[in-house]
């Protein structure tokens, strides 16, 4: 992965994710990504929209948003191509994924925040079984934008 790529990633985990409906229009929703070890993720669920596209055509655009007065303009497009992760860890995946989006926040140790309020690690863990959550793993094929 580019290294301007990775600087741009790791201060900026607010995106669009485009995924393909079956007739080739855009789908586009907000998400959060992070780098977990090197790889590029996002969290979702077995029964979201975008998921199903995305078993279908694996292909999907993410544009990265700028995040600050610093840099209102900047941004960042990956074409990616996405597997999907929806084994037995997919929850301590997320553990991990959430634990990265949120290390710049001031929370209390042992606990991720899930809709605004603060959840004990186990809590937060079980909720993303509950939820059918699952991560969405990003193949960076060509990157591009003002970053």
């Amino acid at each position: 992965m580019d290294p301007k790529v990775v600087d741009y990633l790791a201060g900026h985990h607010a995106a669009a994710m485009i995924t393909l409906r079956p007739d080739g229009s855009p789908h586009a929703v907000r998400c959060g990504i992070a780098l977990v070890d090197g790889k590029l993720w996002s969290s979702g669920t077995r029964t979201r929209r975008r998921t199903d596209h995305l078993r279908r055509d694996p292909r999907c655009t993410l544009f990265v948003f700028g995040n600050s007065q610093q840099d209102p303009y900047s941004y960042l497009s990956l074409d990616t191509r996405v597997t999907i992760l929806d084994g037995p860890e997919a929850a301590d995946q997320n553990v991990r994924l959430f634990t990265e989006m949120q290390a710049g926040m001031d929370r209390p140790d042992g606990v991720l925040f899930w809709n605004g309020k603060p959840l004990p690690i186990d809590e937060f863990r079980q909720t993303m079984i509950v939820e059918g959550r699952l991560i969405y793993q990003f193949e960076i094929l060509h990157s591009y934008g003002m970053f």
